[in-house]
């Protein structure tokens, strides 16, 4: 073979090889999602409402905050910001914060992108497809009539302590952050509905 013939065979193999390993690695990166604190490449655990009452139920003796947002509500937009804030100051007195996001799987790049601007540092999840969204927060808190996002506060003793319904700004939350972790953990309360259900 003429020289030339080589080097145009080496030229033309090693782009081919080139191209090759560039639309390989291509798929890789755009696959990397960013997870339930917005710095690990997996996205938010599906959910259901048995998943949610194990979750939650986990941290008995400790106060629980639950978010529930979707990235098409504005209000959730604008309010989980301060939530991430509220979760770092207060996770040194003994509150966990959990965020359930009620989007579609259709939103799952927005959710991606959301929690990734937001870096929450604490898990979210978000409710399993089929799962109507209403349902799921209804069962959650027979009290919500719709209005998002919605905020559960669990006591340490597992009681729902309070919840609210639509956007509220810091000094509420600090308000009911303070009273479930000045709940005493031996408190049984008659009648108020707990986390798993009971």
């Amino acid at each position: 073979m003429p020289p030339p013939l080589r080097r145009l065979l080496a030229v033309t193999t090693l782009v081919i090889f080139f191209l090759i390993a560039f639309s390989s690695a291509s798929p890789q990166i755009a696959s990397a999602k960013p997870g339930a604190n917005g710095d690990s490449a997996e996205d938010p655990p599906l959910i259901d409402l048995a998943g949610y009452k194990d979750v939650v139920a986990k941290y008995r003796g400790k106060g629980v905050l639950v978010a529930f947002w979707a990235t098409w509500c504005e209000p959730c937009r604008n309010e989980y910001p301060l939530v991430v804030s509220l979760a770092k100051e207060y996770a040194p007195r003994g509150l966990v914060v959990g965020g359930v996001s009620l989007d579609e799987d259709s939103d799952l790049s927005l959710v991606r992108k959301f929690l990734v601007q937001n870096h929450p540092g604490f898990p979210n999840y978000r409710k399993k497809p089929g799962i109507d969204a209403d349902a799921f927060y209804q069962t959650v808190n027979p009290d919500w009539k719709g209005t998002m996002p919605g905020t559960a506060f669990y006591a340490r003793d597992g009681h729902l302590a309070r919840n609210f319904f639509g956007e509220r700004q810091r000094d509420p939350f600090v308000d009911a952050i303070r009273l479930i972790l000045a709940t005493p953990i031996s408190q049984n309360r008659q009648g108020e509905q707990s986390f798993a259900g009971n």
